[in-house]
């Protein structure tokens, strides 16, 4: 039978549906394999041009040149760009989500503005606006700095809504307890709830770094020299613009699948930080002389009459007993205990003592009742009863 325990959406499909969605694959990927014959085949021999499968056009952009001086600078402008705008976007993203949160309603009117509008203005809009600006103001590198900034408010505005979600998202005893407890709704926000929420966000903020690894892309439109720009730069020398795109995509979709096999990877590590240590339910050992292998057995009996009066007794009693012990054994399973079914466990409750125990042990070790000199004794009878102390 099929496992439909991971069944979320829709039941599991049965022989018929799943004999329809193995054709269905096979299909596509007859169609899929089709569509890449034809477009290798255009390719090969395109209409008007050359043939671009050609290795004098690879050989160019695949050589050691190709990556010493165009794709691994490139590289390197566009990773440069990406972290100081991931670190940016998370500063701003944490004062204006949090100032989203705080009970002024001036400072959440302002945060609210100044998120929405840097949600809504496409980023390539404020690249060329900032680097406009930053080249008319003379400074230097205004390309850069305007690729840095438009990512970090935009991609900014996006970790402020992760912060403001996380917290919404958090139970509201949090809060209500930190109110009970004299903090106010600031001192709660800022030292209980947002810490958690930034916690809870670290996945989806690891998921944002692709978006804004792939959108320093669109910083080669104002001439910034990222992996994408000197890739076109290379391209161009050689006339082999199809190779070298081809090329930096590749490089393109290695860093983004990094980056995403870290998001993934993330939940998982934060969740055995986070979870409790769970203790290994106690297994009863196996071994007969292994001294762990230990039965314990609590009991209790009530004397409701005593001798010199008073109120009635009770023995909360606790058995032990090991089989690594084999000498004593009865003794030491159930000293300071009580069993109806074993009468060696009985305590006097005048003396303490287990007088029971001890005729028991003796018997043990003595096999038979005592009967005349040279003979042997006689085997217990299911009427003896022991002698009380």
């Amino acid at each position: 039978m099929a496992d439909t325990s991971n069944s979320v959406l829709f039941d599991a499909p049965g022989p018929k549906g799943r004999r329809t969605i193995r054709i269905a694959n096979w299909v596509a990927g007859i169609v899929f394999a089709l569509i890449v014959v034809l477009i290798l085949m255009r390719l090969h021999n395109p209409p008007d041009g050359e043939n671009q499968l050609s290795w004098e056009l690879w050989k160019p952009a695949v050589e050691r040149e190709a990556w010493t001086d165009f794709y691994l600078p490139g590289l390197w402008m566009t990773v440069k760009a990406t972290v100081l705008a991931v670190v940016g976007a998370v500063a701003f993203g944490l004062v204006f989500g949090v100032g989203r949160l705080l009970p002024n309603p001036l400072l959440r009117a302002v945060s609210a503005v100044i998120v929405e509008f840097c949600r809504a203005v496409p980023v390539l809009l404020m690249m060329i606006f900032f680097w406009r600006w930053f080249a008319f103001a003379g400074l230097p590198s205004p390309s850069y700095w305007a690729v840095v900034l438009a990512l970090v408010l935009y991609n900014g505005s996006v970790v402020a809504e992760l912060v403001r979600s996380g917290v919404g998202n958090l139970p509201n005893g949090q809060r209500e307890a930190a109110v009970a407890l004299g903090l106010t709704e600031t001192q709660s926000l800022m030292q209980i709830e947002v810490p958690q929420a930034v916690f809870a966000m670290l996945p989806a903020a690891v998921t944002q770094l692709v978006v804004v690894l792939k959108d320093t892309a669109l910083g080669s439109i104002i001439m910034y020299t990222d992996l994408l720009q000197e890739s076109r730069r290379l391209g161009s020398m050689y006339f082999n613009i199809l190779q070298t795109l081809v090329m930096a995509a590749l490089i393109y979709f290695v860093a983004c699948w990094l980056l995403s096999r870290l998001a993934e990877w993330l939940p998982s590590r934060m969740q055995q930080r986070t979870a409790a240590p769970a203790e290994p339910e106690p297994v009863a050992p196996i071994a007969i002389m292994d001294p762990s292998n230990v039965n314990q057995i609590a009991v209790a009996k009530e004397v409701k009459e005593l001798p010199y009066g008073g109120a009635p007794r009770k023995y909360h009693v606790h058995h032990r007993g090991t089989n690594a012990s084999i000498h004593n054994w009865r003794r030491t399973r159930y000293e300071q205990g009580y069993d109806e079914t074993h009468p060696e466990s009985q305590v006097d409750p005048l003396t303490g003592e287990f007088p029971a125990a001890v005729k028991a042990v003796r018997d043990k070790d003595r096999p038979g009742l005592p009967g005349k000199p040279g003979k042997p004794g006689r085997k217990p009878s299911a009427g003896d009863k022991p002698k009380q102390a």
